[in-house]
């Protein structure tokens, strides 16, 4: 099952809806591992180390450097990207989706946007 670090603008809702649905879920937030650099770069770089997917609402900067990390051939552990105006049950539902149907590393160096469809 995939592991995923949701960053500091993540919806807190979101992921302890996450967590109730799937407990067994790996999901972290930042803010409860007191990573405390605003620095998407160190961000990726930490999310690389350990292997996590970053969640985000961030659509725009942290994808920026998303795509450096990638073009200079560093490693991307990949990114869901999620708008905040999409409804909160289908962004769950697509998160738990992926989740359970992809495998490890399926997602590195790549930045999705969803929902899905």
């Amino acid at each position: 099952m995939l592991r995923f670090l949701a960053d500091e603008n993540f919806n807190y809702h979101i992921i302890k809806e996450l967590q109730n649905r799937q407990p067994e879920l790996d999901i972290v937030w930042i803010k409860d591992i007191n990573f405390s650099v605003r620095d998407d770069d160190k961000l990726l770089e930490w999310a690389s180390q350990e292997g996590r997917i970053i969640l985000t609402h961030d659509v725009t900067t942290i994808t920026e450097f998303a795509n450096q990390r990638v073009a200079a051939g560093l490693a991307m552990p990949g990114i869901f990207a999620i708008s905040v105006e999409v409804n909160s049950d289908r962004i769950i539902a697509d998160i738990l989706l992926l989740a359970e149907c992809s495998n490890d590393g399926e997602w590195s160096g790549q930045i999705r946007y969803l929902p899905l469809s």
